[in-house]
């Protein structure tokens, strides 16, 4: 058999758009899942160098004790939540997420929450500084709640803390 037979027969990757598609017409969705899109990014180009930038680390683990409830009315841990880098908190609650939880684990929580490693950068001088505090949202499949609630949220909170960029760290 070829490469281009293997190519053709077997996937060497997981598309994240199709296993969601999949995932909702099985459980019953007659319209297939729409992704949101932008005709233009809702991105800014940085006003300085990078090496003068504190950045905000943004993830969507939630803290312990609190979980999402997709089907429950939206409540505190369904919104934006905001805590201290220092001390970097040692878990995080991810198992409300969609990951695959036989093929790896969160128990490292630098591995979606990067404190240590943007702390290195701001001691090698590629950022200026870690913000003060780092944020969760909501893994929230509501695109207009999304845009009109949460992402002026975050943005509020990025701009007090001083942020002039964010790192976003989806589990």
């Amino acid at each position: 058999m070829t490469e281009k037979d293997l190519s053709t027969t077997h996937r060497t990757f997981v598309s994240y758009i199709d296993r969601t598609r999949e995932y909702y017409a099985a459980q019953g969705y007659e319209a297939p899942y729409r992704w949101a899109h932008f005709r233009d990014a809702p991105f800014a180009k940085l006003g300085k160098p990078l090496a003068e930038c504190t950045v905000a680390l943004v993830t969507t683990a939630r803290p312990l004790g609190e979980r999402t409830a997709p089907d429950a009315v939206r409540g505190a841990a369904d919104q934006v939540w905001s805590a201290a880098v220092e001390p970097a908190p040692q878990r995080l609650l991810t198992d409300h997420l969609a990951w695959d939880k036989e093929a790896t684990h969160t128990d490292d929580v630098d591995s979606f929450l990067p404190i240590q490693a943007l702390r290195a950068c701001a001691d090698a001088g590629r950022i200026a500084a870690v913000a003060d505090r780092f944020h969760s949202v909501p893994t929230d499949y509501s695109q207009r709640r999304t845009r009109e609630q949460d992402a002026p949220e975050l943005l509020r909170r990025c701009r007090a803390d001083g942020a002039d960029a964010a790192l976003l760290v989806p589990l």
